[in-house]
């Protein structure tokens, strides 16, 4: 099982969730208690490991900013988190992972209308775009419709649940970013208690 740490604003909460196993890293380029700035972002990712996924997220951002945050922070997946159309996230040369915001069955049929590599479901918004920490009911995706997109299951994630995540949504990455946090920030033992669990999920399973 692949896991995404998001919210990452500095370069030893980074370090210490790949050493735990983490495989995707994100960065929010968008209005939240978590943003960094590109430049910051980019100090970060030219520290880390050719391998690990730099996702950068955005709401309703226009193209070109966009593509001058990629150039600036050499993040090398972009997330849309807002409004997007289908046209519009088809138009990138990087992966794109759209977010998709999941409060009923009919909500899937979302999925059929992205061709992008990556859909990421996440509970209804809040006061921001993901990030606040409440789930969706997951039993929503014993229907989901089949498609050939990468899915990524997020949404009041935590230690404790995520377990329970995987076996109910079988997806190929999860993606936690409050449910790891102690008094907003990044805890690193919750972190690797995170991965520990999302990663042994697929070992018993393998059994």
């Amino acid at each position: 099982m692949k896991v995404k740490i998001c919210g990452i604003r500095d370069i030893s909460t980074a370090l210490s969730a790949i050493e735990s196993g983490a495989d995707a890293l994100g960065f929010v380029f968008a209005e939240s208690k978590r943003k960094i700035n590109p430049e910051s972002a980019g100090e970060i990712i030219r520290e880390l490991p050719r391998e690990v996924l730099k996702v950068g997220v955005f709401v309703n951002e226009t193209k070109e900013i966009i593509e001058e945050i990629v150039s600036v922070s050499g993040i090398n997946v972009i997330q849309l988190h807002g409004d997007e159309t289908p046209e519009f996230c088809s138009s990138f040369s990087l992966p794109v992972i759209k977010a998709l915001s999941i409060g009923s069955p009919e909500d899937l049929y979302q999925l059929d209308e992205y061709s992008c590599e990556y859909v990421l479901l996440d509970s209804p918004k809040g006061k921001y775009r993901g990030g606040n920490g409440v789930s969706f009911d997951w039993s929503i995706l014993n229907n989901k419709p089949k498609q050939n997109k990468k899915m990524i299951l997020a949404g009041g994630l935590n230690p404790e649940n995520v377990g329970d995540g995987i076996k109910a949504a079988n997806p190929y990455m999860v993606d936690v970013s409050s449910g790891v946090e102690t008094e907003g920030k990044k805890d690193p033992e919750k972190i690797k208690r995170f991965i520990d669990n999302a990663k042994c999920v697929e070992r018993e399973e393998v059994k």
